[in-house]
């Protein structure tokens, strides 16, 4: 009785941590979102160079991903995070303290390198603590764990800006970096063991995969469109003359995508109108950011975020139900969500350029609602 509650206490731990890191990576990831106008002025950016300064942790995302999932395979998931969240509480605390553009493409840079293990890994985790029956559901959990982060990040931060500088904000946000990092120290477990050889050679087999492809273009989409947006939302609103603070429907909308658009991917295995469906409203919606009055603004906005991470929900649950591709899960997962993080990488540098060119931000909403919406459409039709 007494193990059948300790497995049942470390089952919920797990899964918690799961929501925890997630929670945490995009935290980070978007502190700085609702303080692009200080930033700018205060260390005398162009728009374009805030869009940089966001694309380093995105190269360096892109560039440890896959390195991330080896050693997660080579010394488990238990060990690789207790590496990567001390880099990342290092990296978030000593962003903080940034007095110049260098400075803050490399604190981004290396708190891109610790963030980097979080996808390769927490797939790991479920595959070890979630159920097969409800893989979709509890991918969805985790799922909400990066729209939450997103939330505060967006929501939260404008708030705090009326009462603190943005440095120690993200000083705070380094402190809450810690404390999870120092959780995953003292009470993650793992039964699962380890590899001693690295399988290099599955990349052969899942590179020739046409369908692994469509899931790249997705992830690509997906992240590179909400990931734009997150960034931008609040200038958006801000020029608007809106409260930024409406930022936060975005990541509302990432919130329910996860666990609605899991629990459909549950019981319809067959997702193909589903995406294309999530297409044809996520370009409706994103080209509403530039023309939808008050409130249906408020509208276009919640769906912009729930219609993108609901195909990126899709995407990571595909791999394991895919028959031919269930073995391989871990290499897929680490392909797709490191080269598809060329999306973040290129989208708010290219928004920000537009803006800089033209001196609005339309043709900047135009040019991720073409990503989303294109993508989509044309890839759930050549996955059939």
């Amino acid at each position: 009785m007494a193990a059948g509650q300790s497995k049942s206490y470390v089952h919920l731990a797990m899964l918690s941590f799961c929501f925890l890191i997630a929670f945490l990576l995009h935290l980070l990831l978007f502190a700085t979102a609702p303080t692009v106008t200080i930033i700018i002025g205060e260390v005398g950016l162009s728009h374009a160079e805030f869009g940089v300064v966001f694309s380093a942790a995105m190269l360096s995302l892109i560039l440890f991903r896959i390195p991330w999932g080896f050693i997660g395979d080579r010394i488990g998931y238990l060990n690789a995070f207790r590496i990567a969240l001390p880099i990342c509480a290092a990296s978030a605390v000593l962003r903080s303290f940034s007095q110049s553009y260098p400075s803050l493409l490399i604190s981004q840079f290396f708190l891109g390198l610790g963030l980097a293990s979080v996808l390769p890994c927490l797939p790991l985790i479920l595959k070890e603590w979630a159920g097969s029956r409800a893989l979709g559901f509890s991918t969805g959990i985790y799922i909400a764990g990066f729209a939450t982060g997103n939330a505060a990040a967006l929501g939260l931060t404008p708030h705090l800006l009326s009462l603190m500088r943005w440095k120690d904000i993200l000083l705070l946000y380094g402190v809450m970096a810690i404390i999870v990092g120092g959780l995953w120290w003292i009470f993650a477990r793992s039964a699962r063991k380890s590899s001693s050889e690295v399988k290099v050679g599955k990349f052969t087999t899942v590179l020739k995969d046409r369908y692994v492809w469509i899931l790249l273009f997705f992830m690509i989409a997906s992240l590179g469109s909400y990931d734009t947006l997150a960034t931008w939302m609040p200038k958006i609103l801000e020029i608007k003359q809106l409260n930024k603070g409406l930022a936060s429907l975005l990541p509302l909308g990432f919130f329910l995508a996860g666990p609605i658009i899991g629990f459909i991917s549950d019981r319809f295995p067959d997702q193909k109108k589903t995406v294309a469906m999530l297409g044809v409203v996520a370009a409706a919606a994103i080209i509403g950011l530039n023309y939808a009055p008050f409130p249906f603004l408020l509208l276009c906005v919640f769906l912009s975020g729930f219609t993108t991470i609901g195909v990126l929900t899709i995407t990571l649950t595909a791999p394991a139900e895919q028959e031919h591709l269930s073995a391989s899960i871990g290499t897929v997962v680490e392909l797709i969500s490191s080269l598809g993080n060329v999306g973040p990488l290129v989208m708010p540098v290219i928004f920000g350029l537009l803006i800089d060119l033209t001196g609005t931000f339309h043709f900047s909403v135009f040019s991720v609602a073409a990503l989303a919406g294109v993508t989509f459409i044309l890839g759930a039709r050549a996955s059939r």
